[in-house]
């Protein structure tokens, strides 16, 4: 067995629902995050490339068949690169780096291309195939944007519940304040908007020129540095009437596209680039689907003994933020230190393209750590439906000292 490394990482910036990029296919989005991160390694033949692992969620719009393999070919790769497209619903693109590491620690390829790519704005409405020709009743179209949809019958009501009342119950469980959800929303807010001043992001983005007039959005759309906790505490809930879940302590609906280059060792003569991070630990977990949210905890918990170490050892932990409360839960249980948790914001002000998080957690964890200098990091993101996967990743600078 061989180990797995990234390479290079990149990402489109994330855009608001109905906003800057909602014009954008899916599709077109792969295909710049393809390119954006391929740009990264320019020396590398892109026919070198053993396949491409690629994530989306929805897969009921212009995302459809094979969405991976559609971004291979727009982006202008040779048509002898293959790809798949996975579906762990906001995991997906976490799942495909997963699956590439294996890959190419068992030895089936030596460099794999990984990322995903999620257009909530451009998510179809679908109706019901009716059970019989010429139906009398009215069909209701359901919007794909988010969330369950065409629900079994037989499918246990307390499962079925929305992604916001599952997170209003995990306040209850946890007894996590509004104010403290609301506080922890700023902050990302505050800590996206400084990693952006200060150019973190400008090697990691690649602009989206999103007209034809050539105007672009080089910068994730929905980060408010104004945002304060006097004003979220303005906002009405959400999903109860004497919620804690608002627009301001959830993330948004967002479109985006996100890409992590992956090889072995052998490989970085072929990138032309030495890597940057090494896959150290894997974990996956699942519970009762309305309990998601804190699924991380033990993917995380796993994803640690996979790599032979403990939190003890953990300096930078990137947390994806569908909810404040349900990232809240999961440090609470990790007993770690709130500020190693997404320093460069999250996803409450970033965005959350549900199958491009991952890969933006990813290759954001590995560039946190090349800039510290600190050894190991760890990504996490819960997943809908009740499911979390988690990656340990080392420095690999720091391992070889």
């Amino acid at each position: 067995m061989t180990d797995s490394f990234v390479y290079a990482a990149a990402r489109t910036p994330f855009g608001r629902f109905s906003g800057a990029l909602a014009g954008t296919r899916p599709d077109d989005l792969a295909a710049l995050a393809v390119r954006g991160v391929l740009a990264r390694v320019p020396a590398l033949d892109p026919g070198g490339i053993g396949d491409v692992v690629w994530g989306n969620a929805n897969g009921a719009g212009e995302e459809n068949r094979n969405v991976g393999r559609m971004a291979v070919l727009l982006a202008g790769l040779p048509t002898s690169v293959p790809a798949t497209t996975v579906n762990r619903l906001c995991g997906s693109s976490l799942d495909a780096a997963m699956i590439a590491s294996r890959t190419i620690e068992t030895g089936d390829a030596d460099i794999v291309l990984t990322g995903g790519v999620e257009s909530m704005s451009r998510a179809p409405w679908v109706l019901p195939k009716p059970d019989r020709a010429y139906p009398t009743r009215d069909v209701t179209a359901v919007s794909t944007t988010l969330g369950w949809r065409l629900v079994n019958e037989r499918m246990p009501k307390e499962w079925s519940v929305s992604l916001g009342e599952a997170n209003e119950q995990l306040a209850e469980r946890f007894g996590i304040p509004r104010e403290r959800q609301d506080e922890f929303a700023v902050r990302s807010h505050q800590l996206a908007d400084a990693a952006w001043s200060a150019g973190f992001y400008d090697d990691l983005v690649v602009p989206v020129t999103v007209d034809r007039k050539g105007n672009t959005l080089a910068r994730d759309e929905g980060i408010r540095p104004g945002s304060t906790v006097a004003a979220l505490a303005g906002l009405k809930p959400s999903f109860r009437t004497d919620g804690v879940i608002t627009a301001g302590n959830a993330s948004p609906l967002s479109d985006g596209a996100s890409a992590v280059l992956l090889g072995s060792r052998a490989a970085a003569a072929r990138i032309g680039a030495d890597p940057l991070a090494r896959i150290a630990g894997r974990g996956v977990f699942a519970l009762d689907p309305q309990l998601f949210g804190f699924a991380p905890v033990e993917a995380a918990n796993l994803a640690l003994r996979s790599a032979g170490i403990t939190w003890a050892d953990i300096s930078a932990v990137e947390l994806n933020e569908a909810f404040a409360v349900q990232a809240l839960a999961c440090v609470d249980a990790w007993k770690i230190d709130p500020s190693i948790v997404n320093t460069k914001g999250g996803a409450l002000a970033l965005g959350h393209p549900l199958g491009a998080s991952g890969g933006r957690l990813l290759g954001t964890l590995a560039h946190r750590l090349e800039e510290s200098g600190e050894r190991w990091g760890l990504a996490a993101i819960c997943i809908g439906v009740g499911q979390a996967l988690a990656v340990v990743l080392e420095n690999v600078t720091e391992a070889n000292r």
